[in-house]
């Protein structure tokens, strides 16, 4: 059990316009970035969110570096594909087959314009054999948060968030749709309307890699986020235990947490553990759902599931733009939200996901790799608990675990 001096809960607000929210001793070093890692987003204003993408800053492929492509249907080769991992590396870490996925729309939303999103988008499935994701072809299509094709918004530097979400659903389900629903801003208003757009064009999962600390105001926002039949994904955020991020502690969502995943001589051929950054946390404002049975969380409790999210161990992706074009390796929960989206939609079932209930069936757990191993917080502030360690069974950081095939989802 926590102890008092490692969780603070405002009881009562003075104010209800005021948001209020929980303190905790974890503070900064909870998740601390790498020297080699750096937020691609910065402090965001007052009442905006933030995305969650970190950027490696000792890797990275010039644009003019010629690489081999692949074949369609077969991703390229370890030898002529980019430094980090591509769709085959992450299809053999989690037993996912190429194939499926044709009849789902998957939906990012991000804030402001990404003028080469499609273009980056091409060259990153080329690269790796995918089929091609275009507008012509009727697999790509990028809106406002009104759902008009223009005018679009103003670049708000979110480029590398949206590059890494588009080759990220790309990489886990390459015969789905991609829908892209730029904000005007990353305010939760423009946001929420954009994931209520995104579900109006017909969505069947929508992907959210960004977030803000929640407050008192935070049930408020929660309408956004609900829609029965259609898997909604959100990141939990990059900075380790502490006060959790809103959308991710919606119980109407899927929050996705992080691993560092590396290869390894064992059955699988892949470990992983918590990654540090992961956050995770117990809610203050969002009451705990019947299906959530963790001991030591009387509110909502974050995360649900998880993938890779290591910059360390990072997926490549291509961009053109942001100061540093060409081929990077970007981590976050940006990176593992996303494609959890696609592995539902590589299953083709996301009426299955109005919440995140089934991934707490019993039924579910053969089809989920029990991540145990590592910590998002020091060792002062939780001890063992399972709201910062993972550990056997659900835990803060990693939740239920990873995806091992298809049969959880």
């Amino acid at each position: 059990m926590l102890t008092a001096s490692a969780i603070a809960v405002a009881v009562t607000p003075a104010d209800a316009a005021t948001p209020v929210s929980r303190t905790t001793a974890a503070g900064a070093a909870a998740g601390a970035a790498a020297s080699n890692v750096k937020d691609v987003c910065g402090t965001p204003k007052p009442g905006f969110d933030r995305c969650f993408a970190q950027i490696r800053t000792d890797a990275h492929e010039p644009a003019h570096i010629s690489r081999a492509a692949g074949t369609a249907g077969k991703p390229a080769t370890p030898a002529a594909a980019p430094a980090g991992f591509g769709p085959a590396d992450l299809h053999s870490a989690y037993d996912l087959p190429m194939a499926g996925g044709a009849n789902q729309t998957i939906a990012i939303v991000d804030a402001g314009d990404d003028p080469t999103a499609e273009a980056d988008l091409a060259v990153y499935r080329t690269t790796y054999g995918l089929p091609a994701c275009t507008t012509a072809n009727g697999c790509f299509r990028k809106v406002n948060e009104r759902g008009a094709a223009s005018p679009l918004p103003a670049d708000v530097g979110w480029g590398v968030e949206e590059a890494l979400d588009l080759d990220m659903v790309s990489a886990a389900c390459p015969q789905c749709r991609i829908l892209l629903v730029e904000a005007d801003q990353p305010s939760g208003t423009d946001l929420g309307t954009s994931v209520n757009t995104a579900v109006k064009l017909g969505a069947t999962e929508v992907s959210n890699s960004y977030g803000a600390t929640e407050s008192s105001t935070t049930p408020a926002d929660a309408a956004y986020y609900s829609h029965p039949g259609v898997a909604i994904t959100v990141s939990s955020g990059d900075r380790g235990y502490g006060i959790p991020n809103e959308p991710a502690v919606f119980s109407s969502v899927i929050s996705v947490g992080g691993t560092s995943l590396t290869r390894n001589s064992s059955t699988r051929g892949w470990s992983e553990t918590a990654w540090n950054g992961a956050a995770s946390g117990c809610s203050a404002w969002v009451d705990k759902p019947a299906w959530q049975t963790d001991p030591n969380c009387p509110g909502r409790m974050v995360a649900d599931v998880s993938a890779d999210a290591d910059p360390n161990t990072g997926p490549a992706v291509y961009l053109t733009d942001y100061g540093a074009p060409g081929w990077i390796i970007v981590g976050g929960t940006s990176a593992s939200a996303p494609f959890v989206a696609g592995v539902i939609a590589l299953a083709g079932n996301p009426a299955k996901y109005p919440n995140a209930a089934a991934f707490y069936a019993a039924s579910a757990q053969a089809g989920l790799n029990d991540v145990v191993g590592g910590s998002n917080a020091p060792s002062t502030v939780c001890g063992g608990d399972y709201q910062c360690n993972a550990v056997v069974g659900y835990d803060g950081p990693t939740g239920m675990g990873t995806p091992n095939g298809l049969s959880a989802f």
